[in-house]
């Protein structure tokens, strides 16, 4: 078994999926991790909706994507994840008021991120896509009206792993116990 470092260094954005559908099992398997994922005050704002069932897949990468061209590619992916945020809790939304920071995006972005590192434990590769539309892809599901979508993840086996993006190096990200003259 690959270790989370290795399992870190290899996930990819995976674009190119093979036609081998995922199994319910480890589409839940993914889903129980995001759903273990910690979030302010314990309020858990995310719901996802698994879309695999290939007519209703169609019907959300064309209503939710099909005018998109940059995400065309999405066509190939055996599953999809829709990532919303639960718009009436109540404790998200004062905090908002009172700090300015968004947390139940904070929240969902860390259970996305356990999400996408289980399916790659698993074998599986994602791809997040922000680039949407909402009304497209509420429609298609029939989403509660105080369901957000905020992202979509594709899922499925890869057809081919693509090579690393580079990264900038640790020490033009980050910076331990600076002093004033650190951010010159």
């Amino acid at each position: 078994m690959k270790t989370l470092d290795e399992i870190i260094k290899e996930r990819r954005s995976i674009r190119k999926y093979s036609d081998k559908p995922v199994e319910t099992e480890k589409i839940q398997q993914a889903l129980e991790a995001a759903r273990l994922a910690p979030s302010a005050c314990n309020e858990q704002p995310w719901r996802f909706v698994a879309v695999s069932e290939k007519s209703l897949r169609d019907s959300l990468i064309e209503n939710g994507l099909g005018v998109i061209v940059p995400n065309k590619w999405a066509r190939s992916a055996p599953a999809v994840i829709v990532v919303c945020s639960e718009l009436k809790l109540f404790t998200h939304k004062i905090a908002e008021q009172v700090q300015g920071v968004h947390y139940h995006l904070i929240d969902i972005g860390i259970a996305c991120e356990h999400l996408v590192l289980k399916a790659a434990e698993l074998g599986l590769g994602t791809c997040y896509i922000g680039w949407f539309n909402a009304k497209g892809v509420s429609k298609v599901l029939g989403l509660p009206s105080s369901w957000k979508v905020e992202c979509l993840i594709t899922l499925g086996y890869p057809a081919d792993t693509p090579d690393a993006s580079p990264r900038k190096p640790l020490d033009k990200i980050s910076f331990i116990n600076p002093d004033k003259n650190s951010f010159k």
